[in-house]
């Protein structure tokens, strides 16, 4: 299968999956029909490394399948996106763990909750996990969890925080997720009761951040020396961008045969919501290139197999950021063109994505503010010091 071809097989699946939103937000997680259709199309091999039988593709052309799939459904979109970066992330662990994880299947599938929430102890040869993580898209879906977690020295100070790779034995799924967005994204809780993790499957922030990690020692591909906070935060905006544009495709089409009451005219005519379809497809617009042309650079210095620049760094976190505020603006704006249609309980395309937007928008990697002031201070000349940048 050519790279080329799980995208074009994506797109093919577009109308099944928006087909399916309803159903998904019925059940709270992905249909398992979603999940095997995007399997057979090659979507979860796309960052997958070579070695294992994916295709370590081009991060271009992930991004543009997660756009895809968004835009088709919102809840499949970001829980696909997160599903499918996992691998990349799984590719910088210890190659015993890589083995681990897909030896055996290596269609085997990782979920996620990197907020340190549970409970890390330091023990002879690795670590002992307890507690509840939460969010954890698309966990009913998964063999593999990454859980997020500090450690401490004698004194209970944290000291580092590492990233560790459970089984699904070891840990068990609590069905909680029943939200008013991203209903259909599965987001559950991980919970953990006295597993031990050898040391082979935790992976430290650090190392991370500075792009040396054990897994380049036996993956060559240039995909795999790119920054953590660039890759995994671009993935999540690209599903609300997508969102977005799915949402803006609908109300255009359905502007063109929509009357407002109160003039008595179609509202494809009134020149004030002429200006916020095209304000909102500006919006999207900006914010899909900012994300393309971020994600270019940095795959053009790791194929050069060049140090990305700090500044590369902090414009890719500023503008995946501004990109799930471009997305709210835009749908906010659509919503004020609508009428009271979406204001309806039902399936209804502009009211799903105004809940999975603002839903979306909660996530720590989306918080705006705290983005900007870290591009601020690398622009300003400050010491930064921060694991998503």
């Amino acid at each position: 299968m050519r790279d080329d071809d799980v995208l074009a097989a994506v797109r093919a699946l577009a109308p099944a999956l928006r087909e399916r939103a309803a159903e998904a937000e019925d059940l709270r997680r992905l249909p398992d029909a979603s999940v095997g259709e995007l399997e057979a199309a090659g979507f979860f091999r796309l960052l997958r490394p070579r070695a294992y039988g994916g295709l370590a593709a081009d991060p271009a052309l992930f991004y543009a399948a997660v756009h895809e799939i968004a835009k088709a459904c919102g809840s499949t979109g970001w829980a696909a996106s997160v599903l499918g970066v996992h691998p990349w992330y799984v590719a910088q662990f210890d190659p015993r763990a890589q083995e681990e994880v897909w030896g055996a299947d290596e269609s085997a599938r990782i979920c996620s909750s990197h907020a340190p929430t549970g409970k890390v102890t330091a023990v002879d040869g690795g670590f002992r996990l307890s507690g509840r993580w939460h969010f954890s898209a698309g966990c009913d879906h998964a063999r593999w969890a990454l859980l997020g977690g500090l450690v401490a020295d004698g004194e209970g100070n944290p000291v580092d925080m590492l990233t560790f790779l459970v089984p699904s034995a070891d840990y068990r799924v609590d069905d909680v997720w029943d939200t008013v967005g991203l209903r259909g994204s599965g987001s559950n809780d991980i919970v953990v009761e006295d597993a031990f993790v050898p040391a082979h499957r935790a992976l430290g922030y650090g190392p991370v951040t500075v792009l040396r990690c054990p897994g380049h020692d036996v993956h060559p591909e240039p995909l795999y020396r790119l920054p953590y906070a660039a890759v995994f935060t671009t993935a999540i905006s690209t599903a609300m961008v997508g969102i977005a544009e799915g949402a803006h495709e609908d109300q255009v089409t359905a502007a063109r045969a929509r009357l407002r009451t109160a003039p008595g005219r179609r509202t494809a005519e009134d020149p004030f919501a002429q200006v916020r379809i095209a304000r909102a497809a500006g919006e999207i617009d900006a914010a899909r290139l900012q994300l393309a042309r971020n994600m270019a650079e940095l795959y053009a210095v790791a194929r050069a197999g060049a140090e990305i620049p700090r500044e590369l760094r902090a414009r890719a976190r500023r503008d995946q950021a501004l990109a799930t505020e471009r997305a709210i603006t835009a749908v906010d704006l659509l919503m004020e063109n609508a009428g009271r249609g979406p204001l309806r309980t039902g399936d209804d395309v502009l009211q799903r994505a105004w809940r999975d937007l603002h839903t979306g928008r909660g996530q720590a990697a989306n918080d705006v503010e705290r983005a900007l002031v870290l591009y601020a201070q690398d622009a300003l000349g400050m010491d930064v010091h921060d694991p998503m940048l």
